[in-house]
């Protein structure tokens, strides 16, 4: 655990055992009915004051308490597109399988990435600072498999990436057109000769970007001079 993750988890892990001391309380409004009172929200007098602890803007925790239930939302930091992505995936893979781990909600609420239940009937049955524990845990955990598997997922990016590039011919120049670089053989004898002037050779990353643009230029038309794509011929292609 980091210097700078130390505290913001003794502040977490305070909280929920401050707001874990609950008790079994039947429903005001329904006879007979048994049901958490941080979701179903019948009697306010019930509810206690929401607590937000946050490290930063990205990530925080929202500890809702009520007499016999208290729900606990996790926003984990996502620094970028990939870490926004591999978090989905972690936590819809979780959430999936809730009831194997019978705390977790299946949804969270708006906002954060995660959000656990915890009920009176779970603090009879099981122990309260073990709950506090994994939730901790869980905490603790989540950053570090993230960036594993962000790390993971760049290396074999880049393995993929020279195995396919490996032994690749240079692939034939194209012209630009209306901010698409398409092949000359779609723009009509005029608009290849203007073309011609300005021809530039075609800096190729990959073949998968060419063949996405090919895709591209093959169904939109063309914007450079109100020049529409023309037949090629078989030499041509």
């Amino acid at each position: 655990m980091t210097a700078t993750l130390r505290p913001y988890l003794s502040a977490v892990r305070a909280t929920l055992q401050a707001a874990l001391c609950l008790e079994n309380f039947s429903s005001q409004v329904v006879e007979r009915h048994n049901k958490p009172e941080v979701e179903v929200r019948s009697s306010k007098e019930l509810l206690l004051q929401p607590v937000i602890i946050s490290r930063n803007e990205k990530e925080k925790v929202l500890i809702e308490g009520s007499i016999n239930s208290v729900r606990v939302s996790i926003a984990v930091k996502q620094a970028d597109e990939i870490e926004k992505i591999l978090c989905h995936k972690f936590m819809r893979f979780m959430m999936m399988r809730a009831e194997n781990f019978f705390i977790l909600r299946r949804k969270p609420v708006e906002g954060y990435d995660i959000s656990f239940l915890i009920t009176n009937f779970h603090t009879e049955q099981m122990y309260k600072h073990k709950l506090v524990d994994f939730v901790i845990h869980f905490m603790e955990e989540i950053d570090k498999e993230i960036s594993e598997m962000k790390l993971s997922v760049n290396a074999r990016a880049r393995i993929v990436a020279e195995e396919f590039l490996k032994n690749k011919k240079p692939l034939a120049r194209w012209p630009q057109c209306g901010g698409l670089r398409i092949p000359a053989c779609r723009l009509p004898v005029q608009g290849r000769l203007q073309q011609q002037q300005g021809f530039r050779p075609w800096c190729w990353t990959s073949r998968l970007h060419v063949l996405i643009l090919s895709c591209i230029s093959a169904q939109l038309p063309c914007q450079a001079g109100g020049l529409q794509p023309g037949p090629c011929s078989r030499e041509e292609r």
